[in-house]
């Protein structure tokens, strides 16, 4: 994933021992932008059971730091997610060789 050329956004759905039920990926975008709705993501983490989530997406440029859009969707469907009991455990960002990590820098 870290080397695909374009833009491919994942979701682990993890159960209540954190063990992971699913790997998805919930949308493939283009070489800067994949679009992810936070109601498709907790719809299908209520149709598997999944008390948590990781996300995860690749950005092709090299550079994994998160763009606005980023930091927002992440915002969008951790708060959908807790309203529901579902808790959002991280979203990384890989590159070829490099990521980020929310949940280490601080964002959730």
């Amino acid at each position: 994933m870290s080397r695909e050329r374009i833009e491919q956004f994942r979701i682990l759905f993890l159960d209540a021992k954190n063990r992971l039920i699913a790997d998805e990926a919930q949308a493939k975008g283009t070489v800067n932008h994949t679009p992810v709705y936070p109601r498709e993501v907790v719809r299908r983490a209520l149709e598997l059971q999944a008390t948590a989530l990781i996300l995860v997406h690749n950005h092709p440029s090299g550079d994994p730091s998160p763009s606005r859009a980023d930091v927002e969707i992440t915002r969008e469907i951790g708060q959908a997610a807790t309203m529901l009991g579902i808790v959002l455990h991280d979203h990384l960002i890989i590159d070829n060789g490099r990521h980020y990590s929310f949940r280490r820098e601080g964002h959730l």
